[in-house]
């Protein structure tokens, strides 16, 4: 089974099989250099008022309403953060 292989839910498997379908055979990623580097400025900048330090659930709700970087989970947001070396703590 696929989904075994690669680590990943079924359910994964499909939505990843169906978008390469649709699309013509090419996966479009949703997270570009530009948008990394997007979610690593605003995880580097001044948290809200009332905030001492940013979450990654504070960081999904922000991400929300930031023009220019498409709706993304918390665990997704972390993995960007993962991968340019940065930590919330």
């Amino acid at each position: 089974m696929v989904a075994e292989r690669v680590g990943t839910s079924q359910s994964t498997v499909y939505l990843v099989a169906k978008s390469f379908a649709t699309q013509g055979g090419r996966v479009v990623p949703k997270v570009t250099g530009d948008v990394e580097a997007m979610v690593i400025a605003l995880a580097c900048s001044q948290p809200p008022p009332g905030r001492q330090r940013w979450t990654l659930r504070l960081l999904e709700k922000v991400v929300l309403l930031t023009e220019g970087i498409p709706p993304m989970d918390h665990s997704t947001i972390g993995r960007v953060l993962k991968r340019g070396r940065l930590s919330l703590t």
